[in-house]
C-alpha cells in the first residue's frame, strides 16, 4: 500500500505539495476538513485534481488529525493506493429515507457482497468505513439497519461528521462532493486486508448505577422511576446552570442487562417541561445508567489502550495506516493537552503508521474482534489498515 499525505492551512496552503506519484493510481482519499474549508469549492476541486481517479471519503470536523498533531481550520488529505484490495462505495441522502434504520439497510444493500479482481476471481467484502452527517441521525439505528443487511463477519468502523462547536450543519462527501444529510460507506474487499480497531473512553464513573425506567429511542424520561432531568441536575450541582453545554463533561454510561461492555452516551439537549434528556444514541429501557466525569490523564490513557486493542483485534503488528476518530468532548476537556492523546496512539502504533482522522460528534466500532459495531460517544476510536 502506498500512502501520500498533505494538509492545507491559510498560512502554508498545501504542504507538502502532492508529489504526483499517486496522480493516476490513488484509489481512496480520506479528507477531513474544518467546516468553512470543506464548503470552499476551489479547495475541493484541487483535491479532485490531485487524485482524479480516487473515491473521496471525508467530512467536516471539529478538529483535524495529521500524524501526531491536532490541527484547527485545516484540511487533512491522505491518498491511498492499495496493492490487492478492491473498493466499492455507496451513499444515502437521509431526506429520501423513512428513518435511520432504513438508511442503514439501503446503504448495505448498495454494497455488493463480492467484487471480482483482475483475474476474475471474487473477493469478499471484509470491512466497511462509514461516515455520516452528525446532527440529524440516530447513529444506533443506522448501525442496526446496516448490520441487518451486511454479510456475516463484515466489520464496520467510522464516525459522525462535526461542525466545530457550532452544531448547525455537517457535510459528508458523496460522489466526491461535500453534501448535506448524507451517509457514505466505502467497502474494502480482499483476503489480504488486515483491519484492527479499538475504542476506549477513559471517563470515570461516579454515583450509583440506576435503571432506565422510561425512555424512547434516544430520549430518556426516567431513572429509577424519577424524572431524569431533575436527577441529572441534582448530581451536576452548580454545573447544571450551564446546561446543555456542561453536559458534554458529564456523559452517561449505559449497560444493558445482557451485555458486559457499556457504551457512553453524550447529552445533547433537554426538555424542562417533560423533564427529559436527549442523547446522541439510543438509551434502552431497562438498561443500567451511571454518570461519568472527566479526568484528562484517564482520557489519554484510554487513547493509548485503544491503540493496543487494535493489534489484539486482528490488525497488523506494524500497521500502515491508522484512522483516528475522537469525540469533540474529549477535545474540550483536554484543551492544551489534546495532542497528548494522539501522541500516545502514535507511540503505541509505531513510526511506520501514517495517522489521519478528525474530532467527531460520535464514533462507531465494535468492542472486540467479531463483535457487533456500536455507536460510541466520548471515545477515541482507531481503525488500522494494512495489507499482507
Amino acid at each position: 500500500m502506498k500512502i501520500e499525505q498533505t494538509t492545507w492551512t491559510q498560512a502554508l496552503g498545501w504542504h507538502p505539495q502532492p508529489s504526483g506519484a499517486l496522480l493516476d493510481t490513488a484509489q481512496l482519499v480520506l479528507a477531513f476538513a474544518a467546516p468553512d474549508l470543506i464548503r470552499n469549492p476551489g479547495l475541493v476541486e484541487e483535491i479532485r485534481r490531485f487524485y482524479p481517479q480516487a473515491i473521496i471519503l471525508g467530512c467536516s470536523s471539529a478538529g483535524e488529525i495529521c500524524g501526531p498533531h491536532v490541527l484547527e481550520n485545516s484540511i487533512v488529505v491522505t491518498a491511498l493506493q492499495f496493492d490487492r484490495t478492491l473498493l466499492g462505495t455507496a451513499h444515502i441522502n437521509l431526506t429520501h429515507t423513512a428513518d435511520s434504520i432504513q438508511a442503514g439497510e439501503q446503504l448495505a444493500i448498495a454494497l455488493p457482497p463480492t467484487m471480482n479482481n483482475e483475474m476474475g476471481e471474487p473477493e469478499k467484502l471484509a470491512h466497511v468505513l462509514l461516515l455520516t452527517e452528525g446532527l440529524d441521525i440516530n447513529g444506533s439505528d443506522l448501525i442496526t439497519g446496516l448490520l441487518q443487511q451486511l454479510p456475516a463477519g463484515v466489520s464496520v468502523t467510522g464516525g459522525l461528521a462535526g461542525d466545530g462547536l457550532s452544531f448547525k450543519e455537517t457535510l459528508v462527501f458523496a460522489e466526491n462532493v461535500p453534501s448535506k444529510h448524507t451517509v457514505t460507506a466505502v467497502g474494502l474487499y480482499g483476503s489480504q486486508l488486515r483491519i484492527g480497531f479499538g475504542s476506549l473512553g477513559g471517563w470515570d464513573p461516579f454515583g450509583p448505577e440506576r435503571v432506565v425506567t422510561k425512555s424512547k429511542k434516544n430520549i430518556l424520561y426516567e431513572l429509577d422511576n424519577r424524572p431524569a432531568l431533575a436527577l441529572y441536575k441534582q448530581y451536576l450541582g452548580e454545573h447544571a446552570s450551564r446546561l446543555p453545554a456542561s453536559g458534554l463533561f458529564f456523559p452517561l454510561c449505559i449497560r444493558s442487562t445482557s451485555e458486559v461492555n457499556a457504551v457512553v452516551r453524550t447529552f445533547l439537549t433537554f426538555d424542562e417541561e417533560a423533564q427529559s434528556m436527549t442523547f446522541s444514541g439510543n438509551i434502552p429501557q431497562g438498561a443500567y445508567a451511571r454518570l461519568m466525569k472527566c479526568n484528562p490523564s484517564s482520557l489519554i490513557h484510554g487513547a493509548s489502550s485503544a491503540a493496543k486493542k487494535c493489534a489484539r483485534n486482528g490488525g497488523a503488528d506494524e500497521p500502515e495506516l491508522a484512522i483516528l476518530i475522537s469525540c469533540v468532548a474529549r477535545k474540550l476537556v483536554l484543551t492544551q493537552r489534546t495532542e497528548e492523546e494522539v501522541e500516545a496512539v502514535s507511540h503505541i502504533l509505531g513510526p511506520q503508521a501514517v495517522l489521519t482522522g478528525f474530532y467527531s460528534y460520535g464514533e462507531m466500532a465494535p468492542f472486540e474482534s467479531g463483535g457487533r459495531c456500536e455507536l460510541h460517544n466520548q471515545t477515541m476510536t482507531i481503525t488500522t489498515i494494512s495489507e499482507g
